[in-house]
């Protein structure tokens, strides 16, 4: 614990708050264009071909973002709305698209876990 004098010559700094999904520019989401659409392997205990796509954001900033679920259908040049939220296994990988908006569709067939996936309820 510092003493008074200690205190009156140096204050105590607040810690700075650091983001990890700064290419987002501390909005929850941003619209974006797909560049590229490919597949990574994972880490090592990992082993998979997992979806990815390169994607210019509307503030001129590119990232690389994580396509969730089984298939897909996004292309070249199509609009996508991207989240933070990193994927584990896969380096450098910070990002995540949101199904069922813009041009990525959701997935219909899912029973659980609707909500992440873009899909309606099956009895609506």
């Amino acid at each position: 614990m510092p003493t008074i004098n200690q205190l009156l010559n140096k204050k105590r700094s607040r810690k700075v708050k650091r983001y990890k999904t700064i290419t987002l520019g501390h909005c929850p989401q941003k619209k974006g264009v797909c560049l590229k659409v490919f597949k990574m392997n994972p880490r090592k205990p990992n082993s998979a071909r997992r979806s990815v796509a390169k994607i210019r954001l509307y503030n001129k900033k590119t990232l690389t973002a994580f396509i969730p679920g089984v298939g897909h259908n996004i292309q070249r040049y199509n609009d996508v709305l991207v989240r933070g939220g990193r994927v584990k296994d896969l380096p450098g990988v910070r990002y995540t698209l949101i199904r069922g908006k813009l041009d990525l569709l959701g997935i219909y067939t899912r029973r659980h876990g609707r909500s992440k996936y873009g899909t309606i309820h099956p009895d609506k």
